[in-house]
């Protein structure tokens, strides 16, 4: 147990770490370039009446995509693991709704977040068992900090400094990734592996790479240029194939050797990673 904490701190510090160095890049431009006065207004923009309706909804979303998983949890009698991934794949897929719904960078930030805390709490006291079992792993709160630090880094709504897509990316990477990953390899991975003390199948990490690679080229596809990121250029399908390709593998392996729900937060920061560089 202690050696496991040991490397889930030491994987916070590190991806940490990572997700400031990055940050910096992305912000270098605009420091260089801009008068104080713009930095002022590109980095702390006033909030906006979107921004406060992005917040209701916001935080409604995640209290009614938990309460629909108890639900089916408790009248229709789905198993813990269904639920969790549901709500997983729920969550993962509300970065569209941020992309969507909010004008100011840091107000869109403030739904995951919160539940980096409330998460905690959640999983410190068992409190929706569609959420925590008793041996689940603390990846939600993992989760919710990786979103977190990706829109921090990446997304910059109505700037030319946007890379929102690349926080997509490497959210999509888990959430379906890993949750499809986890449905085949559980259900019909028959070959297993193991990589510094964690199991994982064949069959599950080629799923995880196929759904990595194909999330992440649909992100790159669709989002850049589009509503959702109109600051941002469109990509030649060249560039997103190569960056899809690189973070769909960066994603399969990073998950196959993170120890205890880990995934959750080095998966999505490091795919990121890789596809900004390939996209540069």
């Amino acid at each position: 147990m202690e050696q496991s904490i040991l490397t889930a701190f030491a994987w916070v510090c590190f991806l940490l770490y990572g997700a400031v160095f990055f940050a910096f890049f992305a912000f270098y431009p605009l420091y260089r370039y801009n008068t104080p006065q713009d930095n002022a207004r590109q980095l702390c923009p006033p909030m906006t009446m979107r921004d406060l309706i992005g917040l209701g909804i916001g935080y409604a979303y995640p209290v009614a995509l938990i309460g629909l998983a108890e639900a089916v949890r408790r009248w229709k009698g789905y198993p813990q693991d269904f639920t969790r991934k549901l709500i997983h794949i729920g969550a993962g897929m509300w970065v569209f709704g941020i992309l969507a719904l909010f004008d100011t960078w840091y107000i869109g930030l403030l739904p995951f977040a919160t539940f980096i805390v409330l998460n905690a709490i959640f999983y410190r006291y068992r409190v929706f068992a569609a959420m925590d079992a008793p041996e689940s792993t603390p990846g939600t709160i993992y989760f919710a900090l990786s979103i977190t630090l990706l829109f921090l880094a990446f997304w910059r709504p109505d700037s030319p400094l946007d890379r929102g897509y690349v926080a997509v990316a490497g959210t999509m990477a888990m959430t379906w990734g890993d949750a499809l990953a986890a449905i085949i390899g559980q259900r019909w991975g028959q070959h297993r592996y193991t990589i510094a003390g964690n199991t994982r199948s064949w069959e599950g990490s080629g799923v995880m790479l196929l759904a990595g690679f194909v999330s992440i080229l649909l992100t790159l596809l669709l989002v850049p240029g589009s509503s959702l990121s109109p600051e941002a250029s469109a990509l030649s399908l060249g560039t997103c194939l190569v960056a899809a390709l690189l973070g769909g593998i960066t994603a399969t392996l990073v998950e196959s050797v993170s120890p205890r729900g880990t995934d959750n937060l080095s998966v999505p920061v490091l795919t990121a990673l890789v596809v900004f560089g390939s996209t540069m």
